[in-house]
C-alpha cells in the first residue's frame, strides 16, 4: 500500500516547479554598500592578485647563490708597549678565503710572552679565590678560569685579592693584555662583494657585476645611482647605512648584514632583473651582557727552544652576506592554473532577496 502511495506522490511532484520571486529593495544605503562592496572586490583582484602578487605568473625563489668577498685597506695603530704597527688583510681580516661570512678586526687586547708555567688566576675567576690552601684542591679546573689548579692559594701582586695558583699559559690574559686599535682608517677599508644566483626552474643566471673590464672595477665604489653595478663598499658607508656609529661599532664589534634582494620579472628584458642592497645590523646591542663580537687566536713562536705565545682577544665587526630572491614570469597558455599560483577567493554579497513560492 505505501509502494502506492509513493508512487502517486512522485508523480504528483513532477508536474510541479518552483521559480523564485525576485525582491527589489529601492534603499540608496543598500545600494551604495552594495556598489562599494562590488569596487572592492574588483580592486582586490586588479590591484593585489594581479598587480601585487603578479598570480597570473609562475614563480620561483630561495635561488642557488654563490658569495666571493674580498677586503681591501691599510690601517695604522700606537700602542704604548707594542709601538708603531701597520695592519693590511692578513693581519685583520679573519678567516681570509674570502667567504660569505667574515671578521674585519677593528681592536685588539694582546698579551705577549706567555709561556707554559705556574702563575696566580685570574682575579676576575671568583671561584678561584681563595684564603687558604684548603680552597684550591690540586687537578681541579674551572671552566671560566685559565687553567689547572696546583693545590696552593699565592696572592696576586697586582690586586689584594688571593687566587689559586694554575699551570697555564703564563701570564694569564687580564694580567698582561695591551690594546691596540684600528678605528682610524676603518671608514675607508673597501669590501668587495661578488654575488652570482641561478633560478634552476627557469634555467636563468645573474651576478651583480656587469663590468667587462677589470679597470673599472679597481676605480669604482658602490653608489645606487652611478655606479650601481660595482659591488665595492666602503666599511664606513655599510655600517652608516645600517644606522650604527663606526666608533662604538669598533669599540666593542658587531655584527652587520648586507643583504642581497632579487626580485625579477623575467617577462622584462634581464638589465632591469638588479640586486637591491640593505643593510642592517644583526646583533642584540639593545642588551648589554650580550653585545657585540669577539674572539680569540694564538701566534706560535719558540724563544731560547722555548715555546712562547701572543694570546690575542680581537673585538670585529662581522659581515653577513645574505641573498635572497624571488623570480616570476608569465605561464605558458598550456600550463595549468594551480592554487599556488591564483589564491583562492570566496565571496558572498547577499543583495538580492529571493523568497521561493510553490505554485
Amino acid at each position: 500500500m505505501w509502494i502506492k502511495k509513493a508512487l502517486v506522490q512522485s508523480v504528483s511532484e513532477f508536474w510541479e516547479y518552483e521559480t523564485p520571486k525576485v525582491m527589489v529593495v529601492k534603499s540608496r544605503l543598500l545600494g551604495v554598500i552594495y556598489r562599494t562592496v562590488q569596487l572592492l572586490i574588483i580592486m582586490y583582484f586588479v590591484w593585489y592578485v594581479f598587480v601585487i602578487q603578479k598570480a597570473y605568473q609562475d614563480n620561483e625563489t630561495g635561488p642557488e647563490s654563490s658569495v666571493i668577498t674580498k677586503v681591501k685597506g691599510i690601517s695604522v695603530s700606537q700602542s704604548s708597549f707594542l709601538g708603531r704597527k701597520v695592519w693590511d688583510v692578513a693581519e685583520y681580516v679573519k678567516p681570509p678565503e674570502g667567504q660569505s661570512i667574515f671578521s674585519i678586526i677593528t681592536r685588539t687586547e694582546t698579551t705577549a710572552l706567555q709561556s707554559l708555567g705556574t702563575c696566580p688566576e685570574s682575579t676576575e675567576v671568583r671561584d678561584a679565590h681563595c684564603s687558604s690552601d684548603a680552597d684550591c684542591p690540586k687537578g681541579v679546573l674551572h671552566m671560566k678560569g685559565n687553567g689547572e689548579n696546583t693545590g696552593k692559594c699565592v696572592s696576586n701582586p697586582n690586586n689584594t685579592i688571593s687566587t689559586c695558583e694554575i699551570y697555564s699559559w703564563c701570564p694569564v690574559e687580564t694580567e698582561g693584555a695591551h690594546s691596540e686599535n684600528l678605528e682610524q682608517h676603518l671608514e675607508n677599508f673597501t669590501i668587495f662583494v661578488k654575488n652570482s644566483i641561478h633560478f634552476p626552474k627557469f634555467n636563468f643566471y645573474k651576478g651583480n657585476i656587469e663590468a667587462t673590464s677589470s679597470k673599472y672595477l679597481s676605480m669604482c665604489t658602490y653608489h645606487n645611482t652611478e655606479h650601481y653595478y660595482c659591488p665595492i663598499f666602503k666599511l664606513g658607508y655599510i655600517v652608516k647605512e645600517a644606522g650604527e656609529s663606526l666608533i662604538d661599532l669598533a669599540k666593542k664589534g658587531g655584527v652587520i648584514g648586507v643583504v642581497i634582494n632579487w626580485n625579477c620579472d623575467l617577462d622584462l628584458p634581464a638589465s632591469q632583473c638588479k640586486p637591491q642592497y640593505s643593510f642592517r645590523r644583526l646583533d642584540p646591542k639593545q642588551s648589554q651582557g650580550s653585545s657585540g663580537f669577539n674572539f680569540r687566536f694564538a701566534k706560535y713562536h719558540y724563544i731560547n727552544n722555548t715555546e712562547y705565545r701572543t694570546l690575542i682577544k680581537a673585538y670585529a665587526i662581522q659581515i653577513d652576506v645574505i641573498v635572497h630572491g624571488k623570480v616570476h614570469e608569465v605561464e605558458d597558455e598550456n600550463s595549468p592554473i594551480t592554487s599556488d599560483n591564483c589564491p583562492s577567493t570566496s565571496v558572498s554579497t547577499p543583495i538580492e532577496i529571493k523568497q521561493s513560492l510553490d505554485l
